[in-house]
Formats: C-alpha cells, structure tokens, sequence
C-alpha cells in the first residue's frame, strides 16, 4: 500500500515493492501543504490537504496501489503501557474498552482503541500480570485523515501512529539490537515525535508540539520579517534586510527550549525505566536540520546523534527519483507506514 505522511508543511508518500528480504522504493512523492492549513495535527484546510494529496498522485503514474495507509501524532492519540492481571486474549478483548477508560482523558465512545501484548505475562518470572501497549485515537481526528485521502481519489484502509511508524523504517534499515536503547526523534515543522525503543519494543513515546515552525515564527518576529522569508533565513538562505548571521542566535534560543522538552521526556522515560542509559539517537524530521540542533542536542545528552536513514537497506533508484540525501531527512515517517499490511501488527 501507499506510506502516506501528511504533515504540517508537506505531504509525503512511498509505496515500496519487496526484494528478497528487504525492499525497494516503487514510487515517491512529495508536495507542500499551504501555511495552516494543518495545524497541531488539526485538517483546518480539508480541501487544500486533499489537493496536495491528489497532486502526488495525478503527477505520478509510478504509483499503482489504491490503498494508503496514514499516521496520526499529538494531543489526539494517546499512547500507553498498562498493567493488567494475566488473562487470554478473547477476555482481554472483552475488557481492554473497560480496562482503558482509567487511562484515557477523553470519553471513550469518543476513541477508536487498539492495543498489543508486550509481555503476556506467563514466562517463569511472571507476578501474575501482563503488559500491555494501549493506543487510543479520537475518532473524529481520524474521520477527518480518512476523508482528505478519500477526497484525493484513494481508500484509507490503516490509520498508524507517527512514533510507530518511525520504529517500523528503524527496524527494516538497522535491525533489532538486543538491550540497546534508541531514541528515534522525528522533528517536523509542527511536532517532534519522540519513540524510545528497547530491542523489538517501544518502551516510551511522546509528541511535543513544538517543531521547525517554532524556528520560523522567532526569526519572523526577531527580525521583522515575512513568514516565507523568514522560512529561506532559517534555512541558511540569505534575504533582502536578514542574513544568515543574524538569525543565528534566534535559533540556538529556540533549539534550547526544544531540547527542555526532550530533557523533560527522556526524565520520564528514565523514571519508569530499568535503565537510564541512551545508547544512540537516530534524527529525522526537516527542522532536525535547523543549524546546531544535531550538535547541541549531543553535546546535552552525551549521547551519539546520527541521521536516521531510511534507505539504508531499502532500495532507492538515484536516476528515477533524484539525490536520496534531499529527502531522506523528510521521508521515514511515509516508509514506515508503506510497510504496513492489512491485519498486520
């Protein structure tokens, strides 16, 4: 199926074709989203959202497959591990809707949940409890990404979660690594997506609505300019009445309060964990590229940054799609949702 990944500044979609074990990038394509038109994970602009989506399509006949897998992330999914007495699964099934509700800010007919056992809970060293990942979405936030995909011309058939789709493009480039603990950071314009995961398991995630927009927004009102120049500014760009240099510490003020809401979400991470080592974080997300981000972020954490690489194992055609490296940044979100089947976990 298509990976489609409709984020706040641009809407990206992959549809891959497996190769021996791994796979190859089938079609790709990428266009922007008009300014608000999506905000904090919020379709203001259903027909300007649909438009760029049926765009990437009528523009590319490479893509052949009908069915688009989409993601969802902020303050409308809730994600969470929960402990419950061991039961089988028919009865958890029957009590996940009632188990939930403790956990779950909104009204529960107001939510599509799903779950996944972590640990069913009858291994030797079992207290008689099992752990379960819970993941609720508002049912209105997915009506409202089904109906752009479907406006576009395609059937929305799964709706995913950013952080999880993330882990999906790690684990089919990187592998699995047993007791290491990965920070998977996705940075985009309007959220940066947070996925710590241990071996094959999410074990923390969090979304924090600040992203690249944040930059863009400090470099306009700091130097008085124009949204779209201030856009070029942050990009390294030089413009009539701003360079470069100016903007600078702009944006290392802006970094360093990003990198307080990742300190705050690794100190969760760290309360509730077994461990409080973070071996490696993997970096992606367009404002992952704002200058300093990558150095100040290591230099806090003490820890390896490396740019996340979604064609690492998975094949891309240079001559067909043009230089990986001017997408990849932006990309892994829609690879991992292209790896999704229909009853899949």
């Amino acid at each position: 199926m298509v990976g489609l990944d409709i984020g706040s500044s641009a809407v990206k979609a992959v549809e891959l074709k497996p190769v021996g074990k791994s796979y190859r990038v089938a079609a790709f394509g990428m266009q922007p989203v008009p300014p608000d038109s999506i905000v904090d994970g919020a379709i203001i602009d259903a027909g300007a959202v649909a438009a760029a989506i049926r765009r990437i399509f009528d523009g590319n006949k490479a893509f052949k497959a009908k069915d688009v897998c989409a993601s969802l992330s902020g303050n409308a999914v809730i994600v969470k591990k929960i402990t419950l007495p061991v039961m089988t699964e028919n009865e958890l099934n029957e009590s996940i809707y009632w188990e939930a509700e403790q956990y779950i800010p909104f009204d529960i007919q107001d939510v599509n949940l799903d779950y996944q056992i972590l640990d069913p809970g009858t291994g030797p060293d079992s207290r008689g409890s099992m752990d379960v990942l819970l993941v609720a979405a508002k049912k209105e936030k997915i009506s409202d990404y089904t109906s752009v995909i479907a406006q576009a011309g395609r059937t929305p058939v799964i709706v995913d979660v950013d952080a999880f789709a993330l882990q999906n493009a790690y684990e089919i480039n990187y592998g699995l690594e047993v007791g290491q603990v990965v920070v998977l950071l996705n940075a985009g314009a309007s959220a940066i997506n947070i996925n710590i995961v241990q071996g094959d398991q999410s074990v923390f995630t969090r979304d924090i609505s600040m992203g690249g927009n944040a930059y863009t927004e400090a470099v306009q009102k700091e130097l008085d300019l124009p949204f779209d120049l201030a856009e070029q500014v942050k990009k390294g760009i030089p413009v009539d009445g701003a360079t470069f240099e100016e903007a600078q510490p702009v944006l290392r003020a802006v970094t360093e309060n990003v990198l307080l809401e990742i300190q705050k979400t690794f100190d969760f991470f760290k309360a509730t964990a077994t461990t409080d080592q973070i071996h490696r974080i993997m970096l992606s997300g367009g404002a992952s590229r704002v200058d300093g981000f990558r150095e100040m972020l290591q230099e806090r954490f003490n820890a390896p940054v490396e740019d996340f690489d979604p064609f690492r194992t998975v094949g891309w055609d240079a001559k067909k799609f043009g230089d990986p490296l001017d997408v990849a940044s932006t990309a892994a979100v829609a690879v991992g949702l292209a790896l999704r089947r229909v009853n899949d976990r």
